[in-house]
């Protein structure tokens, strides 16, 4: 029993990194812009693609092909295919700011939110346009046999997301903590106009949320791809989980994002040993119920308005 219960975590840990580089997405949008991107699930989804399509093409194949047949890219081709992957999604990040969130941000109502979900509805037509609704099985960079830990199962692809998932946030930390860029993005997140009247380039730092934040996304469908397969419809529920993880969490605190979203991968793979048909239900739940005791989150600061 301790067995499939370690097995379970070490699998809600993988998991859950891929919801907190998907939170942390979210946080950095939302303490830069105050507002958020209802496609990111899309985003995801096109990450995976995208950096499948820079595999196939490195392989000599047709970007709209569906299997690989048989052959596995080198680790250069994953890289490029990687780099590919975060290039393309931080510009389509940069595209969907200028188009459909800027525009609209300052005006009254929230027409930002039917436009980014627009967006990813064009996405996602896009992506059935080239490579349709099936499913693509794609190979891992690192081998898919499984690696025995103390009689634990442990696939090296998990093990590569949860590695990169915590650098990726270990280096996030350090850059908002220790650099310029770091010190604009908290004084644009604290008070805007008062960032702007100090000099920052604003909207320079806005535009950059939206990139960084896509990329993560982008980089979170490629690392789970090889886990759950491609699917122009996975990154609904990945999306909506890593949301999930930073409403636990608390939006206003990237930390905080991080940490629910790991708990989230945690609790919902436990869940999953006890009883698969409960683990939506189970962690929606926890959801409401953290955000009717909580509804900041977890670590996120009350809000306070002045009179």
């Amino acid at each position: 029993m301790m067995e499939a219960f370690l097995q379970a975590v070490i699998s809600g840990l993988a998991v859950g990194g891929a919801y907190a580089l998907i939170a942390l997405g979210f946080s950095i949008t939302f303490t830069t812009t105050k507002t958020l991107n209802f496609s990111h699930g899309e985003f995801v989804s096109a990450g995976a693609f995208i950096g499948m399509s820079a595999m196939l093409l490195l392989l000599g194949k047709p970007i709209t092909s569906t299997t690989f047949g048989g052959a596995v890219p080198s680790v250069t081709a994953q890289l490029l295919a990687l780099v590919a992957a975060l290039v393309v999604m931080g510009a389509l990040g940069w595209l969907l700011y200028v188009l459909g969130v800027r525009p609209f941000a300052k005006k009254p109502g929230m027409a930002w939110v039917m436009s980014t979900l627009g967006f990813g509805v064009v996405l996602d037509s896009i992506g059935l346009a080239i490579w349709g609704p099936k499913p693509v099985v794609v190979p891992s960079p690192v081998g898919d046999s499984v690696i025995q830990i103390f009689g634990i199962g442990v696939r090296p692809q998990e093990m590569l997301l949860l590695g990169v998932a915590v650098l990726v946030m270990i280096a996030f930390d350090l850059v908002m903590r220790k650099t310029m860029v770091g010190k604009m993005m908290r004084a644009v997140a604290a008070n805007g106009s008062v960032a702007s009247l100090m000099g920052i380039n604003t909207n320079a730092v806005m535009i950059g949320a939206f990139v960084v934040s896509s990329a993560l996304a982008g980089l979170s469908g490629f690392l789970i791809a090889p886990i759950t397969q491609a699917s122009l419809f996975m990154g609904l529920a990945i999306g909506l989980k890593g949301f999930s993880g930073a409403m636990i969490g608390g939006l206003s605190n990237p930390r905080g994002c991080v940490i629910g979203g790991f708990a989230l991968g945690v609790f919902e793979s436990t869940v999953n040993l006890w009883q698969a048909q409960w683990r939506e239900i189970a962690v929606f739940a926890v959801v409401i119920l953290v955000l009717a005791f909580r509804p900041t989150g977890l670590f996120g600061s009350r809000l306070v308005e002045k009179v």
